[in-house]
C-alpha cells in the first residue's frame, strides 16, 4: 500500500493534519486550498500531495441541526421553547453558513403553523445560523420542522438539502409524535422520541414522497458539546445504518445527550448553478434527546 513506502518529516505531518482539518471545516475557499496546493507541491513530495488530497475525500456528514432548548414542557419550565437551526458537523462542532430556510414551522393538533418570518439571522464563530422563539399554548406533540435552502457543496459537486424534525411534548399528552408531517423527505418515529434513557433504542421509518424509502444509507451523529468525546478515526465519528424493505431503520443511542438521524437520497430535480446543472441530495433528519439514568 501507499502508506507502507511514504517516510515522511514531522514538519510534513503536522503540516497535512493542518491544512487537512482546515479543508474540514471549509473555513477557506476551494480555490484558495488549491493555491495551498500548489505551493505545498514545491515543499513536500509527490506522494505526501496524494496522501494530502486523499485524505480530504472522507469529509465529515453535514447535518441540519434544529436544537431546542427543552425536549419537553410541563410545570416545571417554561412554556417557551427557544429554537436554533444551525448547519453543521455535529460530533466535531464544525459550522457552514446557513441561507434563511424556504419554510420553518410546528406540526401541531393536526395543523402547520408557520413562522418562517420571526426567525432572526445570528452568527457563531462567524458563521449564520437562525433563531427564534416559540410558545407553547395547549398540551401536545409539537413536531417543530425547518425546509432548508440547497446548500452547495464544491468539494462534492452537489447540493444539499436536509428536511429536518424535532419533537418537543407540551404536558404530557402524546397526540402525534407518530404522525407523518407531509414534507417530501421526513423519518417518522416509531418509538416515542422523548422521555429516552441512554441505551434505548430508536426505531423509525423514512418517507420520500410519502412513501417508505428501502436500501437508504442513514447516518447516525452525535451533538459533541464541547468536544468532550475524542473519536479514534475518522469512522467513529459518523454512525452507518441502512434501512430495511419496509423503510425502517434502527439504533440503539450509547451515550446521554442530542443524536441526529440523516437518511440520505436524491431529489429528483437538479439544481443550477453558473450555468451547470447539478445533482440534490435530499436529506431527511430527525433530532433525539436521551438522558443518563442516574
Amino acid at each position: 500500500m501507499l502508506v507502507n513506502i511514504i517516510f515522511l518529516t514531522k514538519k510534513e505531518i503536522d503540516i497535512i493534519k493542518k491544512l487537512t482539518c482546515l479543508r474540514r471545516a471549509y473555513q477557506i475557499s476551494e480555490e484558495k486550498f488549491q493555491k495551498m496546493g500548489v505551493w505545498i507541491m514545491r515543499k513536500l513530495s509527490f506522494f505526501v500531495i496524494l496522501l494530502l488530497f486523499a485524505s480530504t475525500l472522507n469529509l465529515s456528514a453535514h447535518f441540519q441541526v434544529i436544537m431546542p432548548d427543552k425536549n419537553y414542557v410541563d410545570s416545571s419550565t417554561s412554556n417557551i421553547v427557544k429554537l436554533n437551526y444551525i448547519f453543521m458537523h455535529p460530533f466535531e462542532q464544525n459550522y457552514m453558513n446557513m441561507p434563511k430556510p424556504i419554510e420553518a414551522g410546528v406540526f401541531v393538533h393536526g395543523k402547520k403553523i408557520i413562522f418562517t418570518a420571526k426567525l432572526k439571522k445570528a452568527n457563531i464563530k462567524g458563521f449564520t445560523y437562525w433563531k427564534t422563539e416559540y410558545k407553547i399554548k395547549r398540551p401536545g406533540d409539537h413536531i417543530f420542522y425547518v425546509i432548508p435552502s440547497p446548500y452547495f457543496e464544491p468539494a462534492e459537486d452537489k447540493f444539499i438539502k436536509h428536511i429536518t424534525k424535532v419533537v418537543v411534548n407540551a404536558y404530557g399528552l402524546e397526540d402525534s409524535w407518530y404522525k407523518p408531517v407531509g414534507l417530501k423527505a421526513e423519518i417518522v418515529p416509531l418509538v416515542r422520541p422523548y422521555g429516552l434513557w441512554a441505551g434505548n433504542t430508536f426505531r423509525a421509518v423514512v418517507l420520500f414522497n410519502g412513501k417508505p424509502a428501502k436500501n437508504m444509507r442513514v447516518e447516525i451523529e452525535y451533538y459533541n458539546k464541547g468536544k468532550k468525546i475524542k473519536a479514534p478515526n475518522d469512522t467513529y465519528i459518523t454512525q452507518v445504518v441502512r434501512t430495511d424493505n419496509n423503510g425502517i431503520f434502527t439504533y440503539t443511542m450509547p451515550k446521554a445527550g442530542w443524536w441526529g438521524f440523516a437518511a440520505l437520497g436524491v431529489d429528483n430535480k437538479k439544481m443550477k448553478r453558473n450555468g451547470k446543472l447539478y445533482p440534490v441530495e435530499l436529506g431527511a433528519v430527525f433530532w433525539v434527546y436521551v438522558k443518563e439514568m442516574k
